[in-house]
């Protein structure tokens, strides 16, 4: 089977607004005959969201977090609660894993990977742990969260390129006490756009899953966005 993946850059989006866009590319999987695995690339307003592995929450602790100006999902993908907003790379990897491997864990170490090649772009050393994601040191520079379903995955990752961190402090993120979260502009000293990283973020990918990518045009994303807007 060909390993061509599409990707759309789609910039800022709410979050709901990208639950809705990974559920329509999910079900092409099933529906359509058109290039199916893409990699969706998103900035969010910011949001915090938990996983199914989450604490529970009460409506105060919901309302407190809200209070900082942030909005709050629950969602279906594995993890428990994270931070997502602006500075910070989404990617959402909308693959049917029968073209790679049909395997979720295969797939999260592939993702990790992924990033670790990225870090060494920019001669930082990332490096996995017992807990899912990528670290520098015992700070956390990647969360992953995904879901698979007859391995078509959603959700994915979350990598700080020039995000705010301060937002981390109203959490425990990903439920991992005495840790704690850094980004690629705070390793490096100075600020590292989500416009630089994508491209090197794409070349690491390609290596990783064996594929190629192709970038689906700015119009062709007008379309889709209209689409899910019905």
């Amino acid at each position: 089977m060909e390993k061509l993946v599409r990707v759309i850059n789609v910039g800022k989006l709410t979050y709901s607004k990208g639950l809705v866009l990974q559920k329509y590319l999910a079900n092409l999987h099933n529906t359509s005959t058109e290039i199916k695995n893409t990699l969706l690339c998103i900035e969010h307003p910011p949001v915090y969201t938990t996983g199914i592995r989450h604490k529970q929450y009460t409506e105060s602790q919901v309302e407190k977090l809200k209070e900082t100006g942030a909005d709050f999902f629950r969602t279906n993908r594995g993890g428990l609660i994270t931070f997502h907003g602006p500075g910070q790379l989404v990617v959402y990897p909308i693959l049917n894993l029968k073209y790679f491997k049909p395997s979720i864990r295969w797939y999260v170490c592939s993702v990790e990977d992924t990033v670790i090649k990225l870090c060494e772009h920019f001669n930082l050393k990332g490096e996995k742990s017992p807990h899912t994601g990528v670290w520098i040191q015992d700070r956390k520079l990647c969360a992953i969260g995904v879901h698979g379903s007859r391995f078509i995955t959603t959700h994915g990752l979350a990598l700080n390129c020039s995000t705010d961190l301060s937002w981390f402090d109203h959490i425990v993120p990903c439920g991992i006490e005495g840790k704690g979260v850094t980004s690629l502009s705070q390793e490096l000293g100075r600020t590292v756009t989500i416009e630089e990283t994508i491209p090197k973020f794409l070349e690491c990918f390609k290596n990783t899953f064996d594929c190629d990518t192709v970038e689906v045009s700015k119009q062709e994303v007008e379309i889709i966005l209209s689409n899910i807007d019905k």
